[in-house]
């Protein structure tokens, strides 16, 4: 965060304690302070707010360009198999034939998952509620918890998801075309991203539809969490499934 900070990207900064350091301990537990951010989250995304994110998330990934460190993904492609593990016993439950489908779709994208693209650090997590807005202008990203060092495309793929599909679960390519030319304006995605953004579309719907799924069959009855519907993702794949060109998302 102090690095984008640097290079004009408004996010929270951790503050250091007397002796220079971020990380303390409160009650026995590794801790950290940050700063307030200004600005609220929209739950229903205009195609301006979905512009304003492709913007953002271009900057974002521009200004990682040079961050020394790397981390790598912890949810990334070979993850995804042991989540199917831990809930197909289960999966059923929540859908009828759940888990054969995931199971073949967990074999299409192992396949055929794009290898060589443009890498660096990304956001991975950038859902409407991790990015703040006032009014229309959009003030700040928050929630790096999950930020590692990955394929660029895949960080745009995880926000076509999160931001261009209605709740009926159809999607918006106004909003897709919106966010994609509004990131392509700050950083040009190449040819062989734009082949395989339906992939990686593809890839990031089933990310969120098994950790999703994980926690759905994790959580007891009366918990003060409450589960994210996995079926939200399974409606989300099943349109990227059906994708036919990568303009299907709005790209000319």
């Amino acid at each position: 965060m102090e690095h984008l900070a640097a290079r004009g990207i408004t996010c929270p900064q951790p503050v250091k304690n007397r002796h220079g350091g971020m990380l303390g301990r409160v009650a026995g537990r590794p801790a950290a302070v940050v700063t307030f951010l200004d600005g609220v989250w929209i739950r229903r995304p205009s195609p301006g707010h979905c512009a304003a994110l492709g913007e953002a998330l271009a900057q974002l990934h521009r200004a990682g360009r040079d961050f020394p460190m790397r981390r790598a993904n912890a949810l990334a492609l070979a993850s995804w198999r042991p989540l199917y593990e831990h809930a197909k016993e289960r999966g059923d439950s929540v859908r009828p034939g759940l888990g054969d489908e995931i199971a073949r779709e967990l074999t299409a994208l192992e396949n055929n998952w794009p290898r060589g693209l443009p890498e660096g650090v990304i956001h991975a997590d950038l859902f409407p509620d991790n990015v703040f807005f006032l009014g229309d202008r959009l003030s700040g990203l928050i929630d790096f918890y999950f930020a590692c060092t990955d394929t660029l495309a895949y960080d745009v793929a995880i926000c076509l998801n999160a931001w261009c599909f209605e709740p009926d679960h159809s999607y918006n390519v106004t909003k897709g075309r919106a966010l994609l030319k509004a990131y392509e304006k700050v950083r040009a995605l190449t040819e062989p991203e734009r082949d395989a953004l339906p992939v990686l579309a593809r890839g990031a719907a089933m990310r969120f539809l098994l950790t999703r799924l994980v926690d759905w069959l994790a959580v007891p009855d009366g918990a003060l969490v409450k589960p994210k519907d996995p079926l939200e993702y399974y409606r989300k794949l099943r349109f990227h499934q059906s994708v036919k060109s990568v303009s299907d998302y709005g790209i000319d």
